[in-house]
């Protein structure tokens, strides 16, 4: 997909893809297509970011995925950490200290940290942005499609940071993520359909069949594959867009999130780190120091991948500091400055249906360890 002659059904399908992840989002207009990543899209909006703001800085939070660090050294843009707060969002006190300074051209918020799930305080991020002439951009690799589910309800998420989405400069979402696609899909949204002029190059080669745009003049990366917008496209005509689409998926990976995570708030060996936003649940093994949680933590991690293979579970270790455990009201004695805790995702119906198997299982390796 990069001139329209050169892929023409997989590029109408590109189109009408982006278009209604655009409206998912509530986008009154947009400018945007599919990456091969997140990280090239981030990279897209933080560079269409610089060339708006030139010699200003991007802010994100201390939480937020590293590819903002990387992407700024990549642009030459100087990156700035906001610190969070007790639930893993962008503390809005130290935002505004750090808009103070006059430095900041954009903010990125992070609408579900790839670590916690946490949802940024978007609206809040927008109205102090604004006030500093800076720009929004919204990182929702992870987390963008609850925004199917952003009602509140008992087996949705929260729907504040999504509706503030509609106000921002620019978004990016993945697919490959809770969109059901294999690696290779990734899609970024810009609000302001003008900021195509940054795009602009001459190829007199290639576009010359068309007086239509084409995909190529929006994008970095030129020539990308069209199977991912014909397997988007596909799942998208099967699980829609809709709360009764794909919205079902996305509720009993909720479900299961909060129900294993009452199960670690009555447990005697596993605690809960912090209440899900969506679907990742943290916890940790109950130690009384920081150094035993994050042994306990390592032995589990293997523990639970081992032995039979119809019983193992494969996890994730995420690296926490003192503090936050502290600020998480996790009493432990403090002999080291972090501790590694355990993190799973819930992100099949299927999964969720056997949460009480796992959970008990990592509950009786967590007192053996």
């Amino acid at each position: 997909n990069h001139a329209l002659d050169g892929g023409p059904a997989t590029a109408q399908m590109e189109k009408e893809v982006v278009a209604r992840i655009a409206t998912m989002f509530g986008l009154p207009q947009h400018l945007g297509h599919l990456t091969s990543s997140g990280t090239i899209a981030n990279l897209e909006a933080l560079w269409v970011a610089r060339e708006s703001h030139p010699g200003k800085a991007i802010a994100f939070s201390a939480d937020a995925h590293y590819t903002h660090s990387r992407m700024c050294g990549v642009l030459g843009v100087e990156g700035v950490a906001v610190r969070t707060d007790a639930a893993g969002r962008m503390d809005l006190d130290h935002l505004d200290e750090v808009l103070a300074t006059g430095r900041i051209g954009t903010v990125v918020a992070t609408v579900g940290t790839t670590g916690l799930g946490a949802l940024d305080p978007v609206a809040g991020i927008v109205e102090r942005a604004r006030a500093a002439g800076a720009r929004v951009h919204v990182d929702t690799a992870y987390g963008g499609f609850f925004a199917l589910v952003a009602d509140g309800s008992a087996d949705g998420v929260a729907q504040a940071p999504y509706a503030a989405i509609a106000g921002v400069d620019s978004v990016v979402v993945d697919p490959h993520k809770h969109g059901l696609q294999p690696y290779g899909c990734g899609t970024v949204l810009f609000a302001d359909p003008s900021v195509g002029r940054f795009y602009v190059h001459d190829s007199p080669y290639t576009y010359f069949s068309s007086d239509e745009l084409h995909l190529g003049e929006i994008s970095l990366e030129c020539s990308r594959a069209g199977a991912a917008a014909a397997a988007l496209w596909l799942t998208l005509e099967v699980l829609p867009l809709s709360d009764a689409g794909l919205g079902r998926v996305l509720r009993a990976g909720r479900r299961g999130a909060l129900a294993w995570t009452d199960l670690l708030e009555g447990s005697e060996a596993l605690a809960a780190y912090q209440r899900p936003d969506l679907d990742i649940v943290a916890y940790l093994p109950r130690r009384a120091s920081v150094s035993a949680v994050d042994a306990a933590s390592e032995a589990l991690f293997h523990a639970a991948a081992a032995g039979d293979p119809t019983e193992q579970i494969h996890l994730a270790t995420y690296a926490v500091t003192a503090d936050a455990l502290a600020a998480r009201g996790h009493d432990v004695e403090r002999d080291a400055a972090a501790a590694r805790i355990l993190r799973s995702t819930v992100m099949k119906p299927e999964s969720a249906a056997y949460v009480p198997q796992i959970h008990a299982r990592l509950e009786r390796l967590a007192a053996e360890v």
